[in-house]
């Protein structure tokens, strides 16, 4: 690895790391830095989840103003997460890479969807809040658990997922709602990162630079993240996200 592609993972980690923090979908930012420096996608993905885990943490710390008094919904809904995590990561391992090169690209595509829309869906959800009473039953716990699933294979766009199901089953602020996201995209990361640090093969140096870029950038999203122009940063992230595909296709 040259001084330069570790600068440049380096710098992918703290945006990311920041990106998450903010909305989610920040895998779209290192997972393709990886795969442009030669990692087979698999062990792009694997290192990346791992890489990311510090910075989910730092977010979560920096939103604990935002956490207090739900932690009994958060219980709850960890549970899901954990267990569709595990799913996930375990179908990363069992399938074949071919499958993995073939379902990423559409879970990427479905994910920059999710980027370009999620202005009007904030503002539905904002609306919906108004009359909304917390519910979280069973279709709930199912979501929450398919999404962890997603976020234990590849994650891209996990925490906009989450918003949009928290947001409907939430009678909260939206902040509250997504420091709730933070924590639960964070363990879904760590169930499945420690999977993958146990049976998987994984670029360790990659991870260390991406850990500590992420710690940064997860520290300065939850401080400065809601100062950020949405709209520049979803043109980053479907620009980067585009070039994922191409490289994977």
């Amino acid at each position: 690895m040259s001084l330069l592609q570790a600068l440049a993972i380096l710098a992918a980690g703290a945006a990311a790391g920041a990106i998450n923090v903010v909305v989610g979908s920040g895998t779209l930012i290192t997972f393709p830095v990886l795969l442009a420096f030669g990692y087979a996608p698999v062990v792009a993905n694997v290192s990346n989840t791992i890489g990311l885990v510090p910075g989910s943490v730092a977010g979560a710390v920096g939103y604990r103003a935002e956490l207090k008094g739900q932690g009994a919904r958060i219980r709850r809904l960890a549970a899901a997460t954990a267990a569709g995590a595990a799913t996930g990561a375990t179908l990363l391992l069992t399938l074949p890479p071919s499958a993995f090169r073939a379902i990423v690209p559409v879970f990427i595509a479905a994910a920059l969807v999710l980027i370009i829309v999620a202005p009007r869906l904030t503002v539905q959800l904002r609306r919906h809040r108004g009359h909304a009473h917390e519910r979280i039953g069973a279709l709930t716990l199912a979501a929450v658990y398919v999404t962890g699933i997603y976020g234990g294979y590849f994650g891209a766009a996990q925490g906009i997922m989450l918003l949009a199901i928290l947001g409907l089953a939430l009678d909260d602020a939206l902040q509250r709602i997504n420091a709730v996201k933070n924590v639960l995209a964070g363990l879904a990361n760590l169930l499945s990162g420690l999977i993958f640090a146990l049976v998987a093969h994984v670029a360790w140096p990659a991870v260390g630079l991406i850990a500590l870029g992420s710690i940064c950038g997860g520290a300065l999203g939850a401080r400065y993240g809601r100062r950020l122009p949405p709209a520049p940063l979803r043109a980053l992230i479907v620009a980067v996200g585009v070039l994922a595909i191409v490289r994977l296709l």
